[in-house]
């Protein structure tokens, strides 16, 4: 089976109860990208891209259409299998992993619709059919995270997120400690998740000043560099994400121990061809990790749902999608959503999700 078409659309993503913080990023309306690929047999398979705005990572909007705009027409006519096609976007383009992803995962949704079976039978097979997610609290006033906090273990997440970064460490610490008053005891676990958004100096004094709360801390600090001078420091158990920007840079991390786990998404890799490598290599190094994107809606959260429950239980930290911050679903009767901190397998071939015909109108560009 061989790409016929290329289509491109832009989807706008208002972000619902915005803004949302992270780190030392303020975002309130998002643009997506989705790729449509059809096939010659007249199959469809869509993907997607969101960019967290253009000051969280080396990724934007913008850049997703042109990046894909200038492998689109040598995509005309390849095999639509993970590995060759991979190989063809590198031959096509150097770098630029989160515009190849939206391919990626198109292909990944249309090889499953014309084998009949589901993504996760692609990626090697589902061994559950609902996987935990967890909750990401964005950066605000320590009452006011607390109270979030207290909502969503109410709600049944088995694990939660604190956003800090951007502002007084002092602040940041008493986050933390006022989330752990409201969930200690709760078997709720916690992320505290800097967006490279500290320094080696503060993040150091947050490890020290809540030295008797037990969490992960995720990416304090802007690069592997800084995270090795701190990692011998530290009183928590240290998680790469933003780091991570593909599959070599997790075995290097891997390799030399520097993290005990990681906040992986699926686009920042190139998709789900390198993700599934990367659950190989945590299995192997028994290391733990998330299955998540920056944002975006049911066509990337079911992406990483699928991906998610192929992952070994005990290693899955679980499975973020944007749900709570977008209104309504491309896919109104099966699109992907948040139950009692839980998400439900897609079924059906392919991503097990269809966006409503005309949604995204026509597209900015066609090859």
């Amino acid at each position: 089976m061989k790409i016929a078409e290329v289509h491109v659309h832009q989807h706008g993503l208002p972000v619902r109860g915005g803004p949302y913080r992270v780190g030392r990023s303020e975002v309130r309306f998002l643009t997506t990208t989705l790729v449509r690929l059809v096939a010659e047999n007249g199959l469809v398979g869509w993907g997607e891209t969101c960019p967290l705005g253009p000051g969280y990572a080396e990724a934007h909007a913008a850049g997703a259409v042109a990046a894909i705009g200038e492998m689109a027409p040598g995509l005309l006519g390849a095999d639509v299998l993970p590995v060759p096609l991979h190989r063809r976007m590198d031959e096509l383009l150097h770098g630029h992993r989160y515009a190849k992803a939206a391919v990626d995962i198109a292909a990944h949704d249309l090889l499953g619709k014309h084998l009949g079976v589901s993504v996760s039978d692609l990626l090697g097979g589902a061994v559950v059919d609902r996987v935990p997610s967890y909750f990401a609290i964005g950066v605000g006033p320590p009452d006011d995270t607390a109270r979030v906090a207290a909502e969503k273990c109410a709600e049944g997440y088995p694990r939660l997120q604190v956003k800090i970064g951007g502002r007084p460490v002092e602040e940041d610490v008493a986050a933390v400690r006022q989330v752990w008053e409201v969930v200690r005891g709760t078997g709720v676990r916690l992320a505290v998740d800097g967006n490279r958004g500290l320094g080696t100096r503060d993040a150091l004094r947050l490890s020290r000043d809540c030295a008797d709360v037990p969490f992960v801390l995720e990416q304090p600090c802007d690069g592997l560099d800084e995270l090795r001078a701190i990692r011998p420091l530290l009183g928590h158990p240290l998680y790469v994400d933003e780091s991570s920007t593909g599959l070599d840079a997790v075995i290097g991390a891997a390799a030399t121990g520097l993290v005990d786990g990681f906040g992986m998404k699926v686009t920042r890799v190139g998709g789900l061809h390198p993700m599934r490598g990367v659950r190989d290599v945590c299995a192997a190094r028994n290391l733990p990790h998330t299955s998540d994107d920056s944002w975006g809606g049911d066509i990337i959260a079911a992406a990483c749902t699928h991906l998610g429950a192929t992952t070994r239980p005990d290693l899955l930290d679980g499975v973020w999608i944007a749900a709570d911050g977008i209104d309504g679903h491309y896919d109104d009767e099966r699109g992907i959503r948040v139950e009692s901190g839980h998400i439900e397998v897609p079924t059906g071939p392919g991503l097990g999700v269809e966006p409503a015909d005309g949604l995204f109108g026509a597209p900015i560009a066609s090859f």
